[in-house]
């Protein structure tokens, strides 16, 4: 008799215990915009994310990039197998640029991604964005060149570009020796990343080459001129990416205000972009960059470019980097691989 009590009183306890953080977690899901994801929201509550992110004014620009190192590494999962990562030395024009380069697989002449990883191109490098690097890698079944330009405030603006254009054309001209299709180059990037992929293919048409079959931009900022768009509105504080964080970013590699309007550095603002590759954008519905990188998908379409527009609710900025954490990740990747072989199979 003692026991069925004991076990009914442990009962009532386990289920009260569960239904105050399954209320506890819904009452964190709610915002005035509309419902977080709940791993999202735990993930924000629990690490203080929300309040002060590893990109805030708190820390040193060292620090800070160490703290997106170590960030990254716990929501990215374990590493994918590749059959071959080696670090190399791109080379165009007198620049020497640092890249990682991944093979999926053994044997094959494979089609190319070049990638630029996010970080307000003041952080990030490729080991902040291996894990990314390697499932795209294998999802495609392309070659990865990772690209390691340099960063602000040491390098302003157009460091990182010259760094971004120098390693695609360098790709360009590797066929034999990295046995690639040079007639199937693609480019990605999230973030300050995605806003160099955008670019290095404005400068590819305006420049007449290399030839890129494709570009996807992972919640790109695509205008620094801008921080007044509705989702820089509600999302300027809270939800990992905050504005003054952005701001200080932008400040850092563009500290001449004059150059935030060269389309080089602010894609959205060039004077046409038509005949640019076909597009996937993709964002997130709790970021500040959403409205930008969607108004980006719009000018892209508008041009007569194919573009297609994915907005993942009820996440946030980073979210493709995380598929430990978020399902959402892997659906992320899978869409960007799809689409990575839908552009290299039509130029068969």
């Amino acid at each position: 008799m003692n026991a069925k009590r004991i076990f009914a009183g442990v009962a009532v306890v386990i289920i009260l215990s569960v239904a105050i953080v399954y209320l506890l977690i819904d009452r964190w899901c709610q915002t005035p915009y509309g419902r977080l994801d709940p791993r999202v929201a735990v993930y924000l509550k629990l690490t203080g994310a929300g309040n002060e992110s590893p990109n805030g004014k708190a820390f040193s620009i060292q620090e800070s990039r160490k703290r997106l190192e170590k960030s990254a590494a716990s929501v990215s999962g374990s590493p994918v197998e590749m059959a071959s990562v080696s670090d190399m030395k791109a080379t165009h024009e007198g620049l020497t640029v640092p890249v990682r380069v991944y093979r999926p697989v053994k044997q094959g002449t494979l089609p190319v991604v070049v990638f630029y990883h996010g970080g307000g191109w003041v952080q990030g490098s490729p080991d902040s964005h291996d894990g990314l690097c390697r499932i795209l890698a294998k999802k495609s079944g392309a070659f990865v060149v990772s690209v390691d330009y340099r960063l602000a405030p040491e390098h302003v603006f157009p460091a990182a570009v010259n760094d971004a254009y120098a390693a695609l054309n360098w790709v360009s001209t590797q066929g034999k020796q990295l046995d690639i299709d040079t007639t199937k180059v693609a480019v990605a990037g999230d973030s300050a990343g995605g806003t160099l992929a955008a670019v290095v293919c404005l400068m590819a048409r305006d420049r007449k080459g290399p030839i890129v079959v494709f570009q996807a931009l992972i919640y790109p900022g695509v205008d620094t001129t801008n921080l007044n768009t509705e989702s820089y509105k509600m999302f300027a504080k809270g939800f990992m990416l905050d504005k003054s964080n952005v701001e200080r970013f932008i400040g850092m590699y563009l500290p001449n205000a004059k150059n935030r309007t060269n389309p080089y550095a602010s894609p959205m603002l060039a004077k046409s972009h038509v005949g640019l590759p076909p597009a996937l954008v993709i964002t997130a519905g709790f970021d500040v960059l959403r409205d930008e990188g969607e108004a980006y998908a719009k000018k892209l379409k508008d041009a007569g470019v194919p573009t297609r527009a994915i907005r993942y609710p009820g996440l946030i900025h980073g979210f493709v980097s995380a598929p430990r954490l978020l399902p959402q990740a892997r659906q992320a990747t899978d869409e960007i691989a799809e689409a990575l072989r839908s552009a290299f199979s039509s130029k068969q």
